[in-house]
């Protein structure tokens, strides 16, 4: 039975979701399963299986992964940047482009836009044509220089 028949069939019965039923799946499968929820908008479910998928899988990139983007999607950006920052951490020098992109945009959501510069520089050193974080760098840049008062402009 897959992931997606025994949710709907807990769901069915009126029960909760049952975390001991979702351990037989891999972080693969929930991820797959969460973004077939998230597809049909059935986002509380999706939400749900989050959660069980990070009790079971808390440090499976898998899970940070889709998790985050779940964060993301609830306007939860603190959440949002403690998952990817352990998925960055979990990935290392292996981290791709766009875990870069979506950690600079859930800092820039969670108002820390010194952080997510930092961090698009820090991508554009491993990716240096990835045109998102070119572009996620260039936006901060005149952001961070609007930012800068001069002499002439305190007075």
């Amino acid at each position: 039975m897959s992931l997606i028949q025994e949710l709907m069939n807990q769901s069915a019965v009126g029960g909760l979701l049952n975390v001991s039923s979702i351990q037989r799946f891999t972080p693969a499968e929930i991820r797959e399963t969460i973004q077939s929820l998230v597809a049909t908008e059935q986002l509380e479910l999706a939400n749900a299986l989050g959660d069980a998928g990070m009790s079971l899988y808390p440090h499976s990139e898998d899970i940070l992964a889709i998790t985050s983007l779940l964060a993301m999607m609830n306007q939860d950006w603190s959440l949002a940047v403690e998952l990817i920052d352990e998925l960055v951490e979990i990935q290392g020098s292996n981290t791709p482009p766009f875990t870069y992109v979506m950690l600079v945009r859930a800092l820039r959501c969670n108002l820390d836009p010194a952080r997510a510069l930092e961090v698009a520089r820090k991508g554009l050193l491993m990716y240096p044509q990835q045109v998102e974080l070119l572009a996620e760098k260039l936006s901060l840049d005149d952001f961070s220089e609007s930012m800068v008062v001069t002499p002439e402009q305190r007075h």
